[in-house]
């Protein structure tokens, strides 16, 4: 996993004023169909296009200072069509299933004849190693350190992936990676943590502009 990343030349203030706003891609076929899509690089379907644009109108008031991206084109175009400048960061990428990418959890829970989840159970090597949640963990806390000092001089957007912004908010919340799966993430979704009472919080979640009738696959 490439870890080229920016850190920065100061440490992070203890509660930054800037506001953490992190965008979920919009729709793709693999994510329609609820299909464990990590590295592989496939574009947003005509939905996924309108969500993104939905996305940007949501945070047009917003005076970000840093806006960075993963660097597969559906989390890229997201950027575009939500009207954002962004700086691809390598570590935005989504968590690697190893050989669970491209699958669904029905289909994994089928072969191994038990409940599996991903942060639970974990993933095995495929054509891709895999990684762990903590490895994924890892990844987010490097993002972190470069973006809270950004915070202080602004508001910050992170374009990304369902599981890698949900392990990324609980490392922010300074909670076990783990507690990602208590959250969900749909396409097109907008969500933004800050800090409440020098605490980190999360001030809006998973806001779209139509609310979510089942809890997403990914």
């Amino acid at each position: 996993m490439a870890t080229a990343d920016q850190l920065p030349d100061r440490p992070a203030p203890d509660h930054p004023s800037g506001k953490l706003v992190l965008l979920r891609h919009g729709e793709t076929e693999w994510s329609r169909e609820g299909r464990h899509t990590g590295l592989t690089d496939i574009p947003l379907t005509p939905r996924g296009e309108n969500l993104a644009g939905n996305a940007g109108r949501l945070v047009a008031g917003y005076d970000f200072s840093l806006v960075l991206t993963s660097p597969l084109q559906r989390a890229r175009r997201t950027a575009e069509l939500a009207g954002l400048r962004a700086e691809v960061d390598p570590l935005l990428v989504e968590w690697d299933y190893g050989g669970y990418e491209g699958r669904t959890t029905h289909d994994i829970r089928h072969e191994l004849g038990y409940n599996w989840s991903a942060f639970t159970h974990g993933v095995v090597r495929g054509n891709t190693p895999g990684e762990t949640v903590e490895e994924v963990a890892a990844r987010a806390s490097r993002v972190l350190t470069r973006v809270l000092p950004a915070m202080a001089d602004g508001d910050v957007a992170l374009v990304a992936h369902g599981h890698l912004l949900r392990i990324l908010t609980a490392v922010f919340l300074r909670l076990a990676p783990r507690f990602g799966a208590q959250l969900t993430l749909d396409a097109g979704s907008v969500s933004v943590l800050g800090f409440y009472r020098e605490q980190p919080a999360i001030l809006s979640w998973n806001y779209g502009l139509e609310l979510p009738l089942e809890p997403s696959e990914s």
